[in-house]
C-alpha cells in the first residue's frame, strides 16, 4: 500500500504566486539564486537559499544561515504572503513546458513506508547534503520543498485526476523559462476519500528527483520518534510533503559528462582505444537516437559511439544502463575516471543545456564530451524494485517542481 494523506498547506495568495514560486534550492548556486531573487522579496528562494540575504561568503553552513531560512518563511506566513487552508486537502499540481504536460497529486507520505522500502530510491545520498537539509527541515519545522515520486500509472486515478484539472485553478501562470504551472485544489470529502483509498492499492512509490529531501524529512522523523516514542503513526513528522506522479507522464532528459583531458593520450590514441569497444564513425547528428549509442565531441567532430555486443550485460538492471556502459567501458578504463563522484576531471550536464553546451565545454577547455540516451522511467523502477542504485548523475527530470507554492508546516 501507499499512503497518500490530505493536509492543510500553507500557500501563497493567489496573485503573489508566480513571485513566491522558485527553483529548487539543488539546481542552483548561491549567486544564481541571488540574481534570480534579486527585487523579489517573496521569491522562496530566500527560504530554501536563505544565505542570499547574508553578507557574501558566508559558510552556508553557518548557524545564521538556518536561522535566516527560519525568519524568512516565518515572515512570509506573518506578512499573510502564506495563508494556510482551512481543513486537510490534496492537491493537483500540473506543469507544461513545450508539448509535454504532468500532472501529479500532492500530499503527505509515510516515513515508515520509506523505511520498510515501499517508497524506494535509486541512487545514493551524500551526508553532508543530507546534514544541511535535515537541519532546514528541523530547525524551519517544516517540509518546505516537496519530493518528486513516482508511481506505476493507475487508470482510475487518472481518470479523477483528469476531472479535477477541467475545473477553474487556483493557480496558473508561466515561470520566464517558459514552463506553465497549474494547481487545484482538491477539498470535496468524497473525492479526498477516493483517492486515498486508491492510494492505498498502489503497491510502491518511486523517488524520482529529491533523495537528500526525502533522507532529510526521515531523519527528521525518526528522531522525533526517538525523543518523544513511538506514537500510532498519525504523528505530522510520521509523513512528508511529496509530489506523486503516473511513471507514463514523466520525462527523463539526457544527462551528459565532460572530461577535462584524454589522460595524456593523443586524439588518434584515444579514438583507437575507444574503438575496442564500440563503433565509432563521425556523425551529422549530435545526440544518440536509441540506447546503448553515444554522440562524442572530440576535436570539433561529433562522433557516434556503438556499444559492441558483448561488452556490457544487457540483462543487468544497473551495468546494462547506458551510463554504466559509458563508465565501464570508456571513462574508468580510457580516461581514468574510476569514481565519478569525487573525480574532479569530470563534470556532468543536464540535458536541458542542449548539445551546444557540450560543444561550448570543449571549445573551452574541456577536452571530450559525450551526450547520452535518457534512462528510462521503466529502467529507474527496475533499479530500485531490485534494491539497487544507478551509477551518479543517471537522471534529469524535467521540468523541474517549483518551491513555495505548496508548504506543509508540522504544526500544522
Amino acid at each position: 500500500m501507499s499512503q497518500l494523506k490530505p493536509f492543510c498547506a500553507h500557500r501563497p495568495r493567489p496573485e503573489l504566486a508566480a513571485q513566491v514560486a522558485s527553483v529548487p534550492y539543488d539546481v542552483v548556486n548561491t549567486q544564481e539564486a541571488a540574481e534570480l531573487a534579486k527585487g523579489n522579496p517573496y521569491s522562496f528562494l530566500h527560504v530554501g537559499r536563505p544565505e542570499i540575504d547574508l553578507p557574501s561568503g558566508i559558510d552556508v553552513h553557518a548557524d545564521e544561515v538556518y536561522a535566516k531560512g527560519v525568519s524568512n518563511l516565518r515572515g512570509l506566513i506573518a506578512s499573510g504572503a502564506l495563508f494556510q487552508e482551512n481543513t486537510p486537502c490534496l492537491y493537483v499540481y500540473q506543469q507544461r513546458m513545450g508539448d509535454h504536460v504532468q500532472a501529479g497529486l500532492v500530499g503527505l507520505c509515510s516515513v515508515e513506508e520509506y523505511e520498510n522500502g515501499l517508497i524506494k530510491r535509486h541512487e545514493f545520498t551524500r551526508k553532508d547534503k543530507e546534514d544541511d537539509r535535515t537541519r532546514h527541515v528541523t530547525e524551519q519545522a517544516a517540509n518546505a520543498e516537496p519530493v518528486f515520486l513516482a508511481y506505476k500509472a493507475v487508470p482510475y486515478i487518472d481518470h479523477i485526476v483528469n476531472d479535477i484539472r477541467k475545473q477553474i485553478p487556483m493557480y496558473d501562470f508561466v515561470t520566464p523559462d517558459g514552463i506553465g504551472h497549474t494547481v487545484w485544489v482538491v477539498s470535496g470529502e468524497t473525492v479526498v476519500y477516493e483517492l486515498v483509498h486508491l492510494f492505498n492499492g498502489v503497491p510502491a512509490l518511486y523517488i524520482a528527483d529529491g533523495h537528500h529531501r526525502t533522507a532529510a524529512a526521515i531523519r527528521y522523523g525518526q528522531a522525533r520518534r526517538a525523543a518523544e516514542g513511538p506514537g500510532n503513526g498519525e504523528e505530522p513528522d510520521e509523513s512528508f510533503l511529496a509530489v506523486v506522479f503516473p511513471h507514463d507522464q514523466l520525462k527523463i532528459m539526457d544527462y551528459n559528462r565532460v572530461v577535462k583531458d584524454l589522460n595524456g593520450l593523443s586524439p588518434e590514441a584515444f579514438l583507437a582505444q575507444v574503438a575496442e569497444k564500440f563503433d565509432v564513425s563521425s556523425s551529422t547528428t549530435r545526440n544518440p537516437l536509441v540506447p546503448t549509442t553515444f554522440g562524442m565531441y572530440l576535436g570539433g567532430t561529433w562522433y557516434e559511439l556503438k556499444a559492441k555486443p558483448g561488452t556490457y550485460p544487457a540483462g543487468d538492471p544497473v551495468r546494462g544502463l547506458d551510463v554504466s556502459i559509458l563508465q565501464e567501458n570508456l571513462l574508468a578504463p580510457i580516461l581514468a575516471i574510476d569514481d565519478p563522484r569525487t573525480n574532479t576531471r569530470i563534470d556532468f550536464v543536464g540535458g536541458i543545456r542542449g548539445m551546444d553546451e557540450l560543444e561550448r565545454r570543449v571549445k573551452e577547455g574541456c577536452a571530450v564530451a559525450f551526450a547520452l540516451y535518457p534512462t528510462s522511467l521503466e529502467q529507474l523502477m527496475s533499479v530500485a524494485d531490485a534494491g539497487e542504485v544507478m551509477p551518479p548523475k543517471s537522471t534529469w527530470f524535467e521540468p523541474k517542481l517549483r518551491s513555495g507554492l505548496l508548504v506543509r508546516m508540522y504544526e500544522g
